[in-house]
């Protein structure tokens, strides 16, 4: 146990000397193992999970580099840096400017005089072999991606060097480069609307705790104090040991100690965890409480079950930024009532929903019926849930362009669950079939 502890403090005060570096320093595995007396494996570990918190990277042909961390809120904002790994590019000068935020991209596919009213500061200029366009580019402010596998002359990498403003050659056409980059941004986009637990937990103010040896009474004192009745129970190295609730210590005397009634291993999540992840963890384990720990077990925070739930709640209601293949899927179809306020939903078979026989995808009536159980399960209940178990029936296939209509059926409700029954109709002729269980998310 004592070495154990030994390699976690390491571990720790390498993590701290990384956190010290001053930004744009490089960090060499050996060099970082001799400074700090430790094996270079121990070094690594340490500088991989510096990666993982952001506060490092690793460029190709520079090495790793002590960088600021950027906000999750920017993530969206790709770097010159990115645009590098995106479009499988080198860079031929300016490297100094990788971490300058790319604004915009523009296709240099006109003459220079007319170019240099599209190109901005921050921005990209994608163009072929053309040197003019190139210094015009660099002059203005903007980086430049050069397709084709071309390169460029020594004054123009000379330039790019001085300014710090990269220039970057891909073997990629400019249709290609152009596209990758846009998906980029997309796939962005997206992961911007998904939230983490980081978005509501790092935030918060440090957790108040327990240890093995504290009492009853130190556990309604700091219930009183705080007005919440879940605590996580650490070791003196902050390390989740397990936790403990109002529920836990009933019966217990007021001289008992944690260790007569804690719940060991409990279910937790880290930063990286999404909220739908942690909101679906709570209702199949039936937990209200969900602490936040790092790689090591080292406790970081908790989440609630409300906390999760108004923060999924708040999502819901921004501005969409890009779509998954569920809203795509979905795109086609639309709500609509019957006489006794039931809701139905009606749409076409689109191509891209098509197999290469020309039938509507199985997996894609699959989503079509899950989603229409979700919108149909939250209309009647006002509650959101999660997938606990479906069963299938295909009876007919389904062409592209077909007119379709999705009926769900209430089977059972209760506090907690919602069974269903879908049906799939194309000209009143039953095509396939679904009975799925959901599950709530919330409590009432």
């Amino acid at each position: 146990m004592d070495g154990l502890d030994e390699a976690v403090t390491k571990h720790e005060q390498l993590l701290r000397h990384i956190e010290q570096l001053k930004i744009g320093s490089k960090i060499s595995v050996r060099r970082l193992a001799k400074e700090m007396s430790v094996s270079e494996g121990t070094a690594y570990r340490a500088v991989k999970e510096a990666e993982n918190l952001g506060i490092v990277i690793t460029k190709e042909r520079i090495g790793t580099v002590r960088v600021e961390k950027r906000p999750r809120g920017l993530s969206e904002q790709l770097t010159f840096a990115d645009v590098v790994n995106i479009v499988e590019g080198h860079v031929l000068g300016g490297s100094e400017g990788l971490e300058k935020p790319l604004h915009k991209y523009v296709i240099g596919a006109m003459r220079e005089e007319a170019m240099a009213r599209y190109i901005d500061a921050g921005s990209l200029l994608i163009v072929g072999n053309r040197e003019d366009a190139h210094s015009l580019a660099l002059e203005q402010g903007a980086g430049v991606l050069i397709t084709g596998g071309f390169g460029t002359s020594r004054e123009v990498k000379q330039l790019a060097d001085q300014i710090s403003l990269p220039i970057i050659s891909s073997r990629h056409d400019t249709f290609t480069v152009a596209s990758m980059i846009n998906r980029a941004i997309f796939d962005r986009l997206i992961k911007k609307k998904i939230m983490l637990i980081e978005d509501i937990a790092a935030g918060k103010p440090k957790a108040l705790t327990l240890r093995i040896n504290s009492t009853l009474t130190e556990f309604e004192e700091l219930s009183k104090t705080t007005g919440q009745y879940h605590f996580a129970v650490v070791d003196e190295w902050n390390r989740l040991i397990g936790i403990v609730s109002r529920k836990d210590v009933e019966g217990l005397q007021p001289e008992h100690t944690m260790d007569k009634c804690l719940i060991r291993n409990p279910v937790t999540v880290t930063y990286q965890t999404s909220l739908a992840s942690a909101a679906q963890m709570m209702a199949w384990e039936g937990v209200d409480y969900l602490p936040v720990v790092d790689r090591n077990r080292k406790l970081l925070g908790s989440v609630t079950r409300r906390e999760v739930l108004e923060a999924l709640r708040n999502a819901q209601k921004q501005p969409q930024l890009g779509e998954t293949f569920d809203q795509l899927i979905w795109n086609g179809f639309a709500e609509e009532r019957n006489e006794d306020g039931s809701l139905f939903f009606r749409g076409f078979i689109i191509p891209q929903m098509a197999t290469h026989l020309g039938t509507i995808s199985e997996g894609v009536l699959v989503n079509v019926m899950t989603q229409a159980g979700y919108r149909a399960a939250r209309d009647m209940s006002g509650k959101d849930y999660v997938l606990d178990n479906l069963m299938t029936y295909f009876i007919r296939p389904v062409q592209i362009e077909d007119a379709v209509v999705l009926r769900p059926l209430l089977l059972e409700m209760s506090r907690r669950t919602c069974k269903l029954e879908i049906s799939i109709l194309r000209e009143n002729y039953l095509v396939c079939k679904a009975v799925m269980s959901l599950q709530s998310i919330e409590h009432g």
